[in-house]
C-alpha cells in the first residue's frame, strides 16, 4: 500500500487579527472565531484618550479599585497574544479633522474607527508580506450593528471596511448575519452558520453568549471607552483650543485635562487645581514645566498655571483663588508661594475669594467655548 507523499500541502491554518478594547463585545468576537478553530492574535491603540485606568490610578478614594489593564486582561482570559501599539502622534488628525465630523461631543468616532482598521490592515499586510501564509489573513471586531449611533451603523459599515482599507477582509462575528458575507466566509475560512446578527442596544444577546462561553467576568460597558465621549472633558478641550486659537494639543495636555479642578478666570491663564493627594502627587511632576502656587500657611492643594500672567493683578487673583481652596480660606491672611518653571520663587499675602467671588463661568468643563475653525491650507499658485 503507497505511503501519502511527504510533498502533499497540508490546508493552511487561517489566522485573524483582533481588535481589542478590552470590552465584552470584543471579547466574544474573539471566542466566536476561536470556536472555529481559527488562531487569533489581537491589537489595542493607544491614542492618550483612552479612560481605563488614568483617573483610577491617579486618585486616592480609587485606590482600592481594580486598576488592570482590561485589554491585557481580556487577551490572558482568550489565550491570545495582544499586541499594544501607541498611535497617539498619528491620532491627532482624526481627533483636529475628522472627514466625517464629531459625535455629540468632540468624539470623531466614524472617523476613529476607519483608523483603527486602517492601522489593523497595514499590520495585517505586513505581516502577511513577511510571513506568508504564516501572516494574519483577515480582521475581526466587536461591532453591533445599532449599538454606536455615529460609527455602528448598517450604512457606516461598509464605509469603514472600504475607507480603512480592509474592504472585505474585514468580519464582524456579531453582526455579520446582518451584512453581506466577506471574504473569510466565501472563501469558507469561516462557517457563516455558525456567526450570528446582533443589533441594537440590547446587551441580552451579548450577555447569553457570554453564559454559553463560560465567561463570567468582563467589563461593564460605562457611557464609552474614550475621554471624547465625555461632555466635561471634550468642553475643557475645546477651551484649551480657544485660548490657543488653534486645534492642537500635546500629549501632556491632554492627560492633565483628566485631572483636577480647571478654572480660568481671565482667557490668558487657566489654574488646574488639585483636588486630593493622589492629584497632587501627579501633578507634582508638571512642576518644572508650568508655574506653580503651593500654600505655605496652610494645607491647600498643588495648582498649575496654563497660560502666562498679564499683569501683577493677574497674579494676585490667581493666588486668592488657590487661597479659597486651602484650609485657609476663611483665615485673614494666606502665605503663597509662586514658583516658576526655572526654580525662581516668590512669596504672597492674599485673602481668600468668597464663594460667591467665584464665577460660575471659570469653571471649565460646564460648557463649551467656540472651537477655532480647522486652518485652510494656502491655495497654491502656479
Amino acid at each position: 500500500m503507497s505511503q501519502p507523499s511527504s510533498s502533499t500541502k497540508q490546508p493552511v491554518k487561517r489566522k485573524a487579527l483582533a481588535l481589542v478594547s478590552g470590552g465584552l463585545d470584543s471579547m466574544l468576537a474573539v471566542r466566536v472565531i476561536q470556536e472555529q478553530g481559527i488562531e487569533v492574535e489581537g491589537v489595542n491603540f493607544y491614542t492618550g484618550f483612552c479612560v481605563e485606568g488614568h483617573t483610577q490610578a491617579i486618585r486616592e478614594r480609587d485606590k482600592n479599585k481594580n486598576k488592570r489593564n482590561n485589554a491585557l486582561w481580556v487577551a490572558e482570559q482568550l489565550g491570545i497574544k495582544l499586541h499594544i501599539v501607541d498611535i497617539s502622534e498619528e491620532y491627532k488628525d482624526v481627533v483636529l479633522n475628522p472627514k466625517h465630523g464629531y459625535g455629540a461631543h468632540l468624539n470623531p468616532c466614524l472617523d476613529c474607527k476607519i483608523f483603527m482598521v486602517n492601522q489593523a490592515t497595514l499590520m495585517l499586510n505586513k505581516a502577511r508580506e513577511l510571513a506568508g501564509d504564516e501572516g494574519f489573513d483577515f480582521i475581526i471586531t466587536g461591532e453591533v450593528i445599532g449599538q454606536r449611533p455615529k460609527s455602528q451603523l448598517k450604512w457606516t459599515m461598509p464605509v469603514i471596511a472600504r475607507e480603512s482599507g480592509a474592504d472585505d477582509r474585514l468580519l464582524r462575528p456579531l453582526s455579520a448575519l446582518n451584512l453581506d458575507p466577506t471574504l473569510p466566509e466565501r472563501e469558507g475560512w469561516v462557517n457563516r452558520d455558525e456567526l450570528y446578527g446582533f443589533s441594537g442596544r440590547n446587551r441580552t444577546p451579548q450577555m447569553e453568549l457570554a453564559e454559553k462561553f463560560g465567561l463570567t467576568e468582563f467589563a461593564q460597558p460605562a457611557g464609552g471607552c474614550c475621554f471624547l465621549t465625555h461632555e466635561a472633558y471634550s468642553n475643557k478641550l475645546a477651551d484649551l483650543w480657544q485660548a490657543r486659537r488653534k486645534r492642537d494639543y500635546e500629549l501632556d495636555d491632554i492627560m492633565l485635562l483628566k485631572v483636577g479642578r480647571h478654572l480660568r478666570p481671565k482667557p490668558n491663564f487657566k489654574l488646574i487645581v488639585s483636588r486630593e493627594e493622589g492629584e497632587n502627587n501627579f501633578l507634582q511632576g508638571y512642576r518644572y514645566q508650568f508655574p506653580s502656587f503651593e500654600v505655605v500657611s496652610h494645607g491647600g492643594p498643588l495648582t498649575l498655571v496654563d497660560g502666562e500672567f498679564e499683569s501683577d493683578e493677574d497674579l494676585q487673583l490667581a493666588a486668592q483663588i488657590v487661597a479659597r481652596f486651602s484650609q485657609g480660606r476663611t483665615a485673614d491672611e494666606v502665605i503663597i508661594a509662586y514658583r516658576e518653571p526655572n526654580g525662581v520663587t516668590r512669596e504672597l499675602t492674599v485673602k481668600a475669594l468668597r464663594p460667591d467671588q467665584i464665577k460660575p463661568e471659570w469653571h471649565v468643563g460646564d460648557s463649551r467655548p467656540e472651537i477655532p475653525p480647522a486652518p485652510v491650507e494656502a491655495e497654491q499658485h502656479g
